[in-house]
């Protein structure tokens, strides 16, 4: 099992970005996905997931409510993070990784794809 997040990048505060996570080497429907991000010198948190199949169930850390939306494309074996009205405390590296079930908790996750950065300038 393969996951790949991509999308992230440099942008000033209140932009927008979309961040990507493909996978390979599993039935993607199968799998529940989170996204988590991890700032310098703090600890890695939850930040959205999405149930398996059709994604009809999705949880959002407080910090990013209404700003972030996660989705999925069974079709293309992509998850999907829109990250609008970004702001400085948004910076971290993202990581994706996939479950059995939907889940908050990071150690149920089985499988992790490499981080992408994140930066936002005030």
């Amino acid at each position: 099992v393969q996951l790949q997040a991509s999308g992230g990048g440099l942008l000033q505060a209140g932009g927008s970005l979309r961040l990507s996570c493909a996978a390979s080497g599993v039935t993607f429907r199968d799998y529940a996905i989170g996204w988590f991000r991890q700032a310098p010198g703090k600890e890695r948190e939850g930040v959205a997931c999405i149930s398996r199949n059709g994604g009809g169930v999705a949880h959002y850390a407080d910090s990013v409510q209404g700003r972030f939306t996660i989705s999925r494309d069974n079709a293309k074996n992509t998850g999907y993070l829109q990250m609008d009205r970004l702001k400085p405390e948004d910076t971290a590296v993202y990581y994706c990784a996939a479950a059995r079930s939907i889940t908050r908790s990071s150690s149920n996750y089985d499988h992790w794809g490499q981080g992408t950065l994140v930066t936002v300038s005030s």
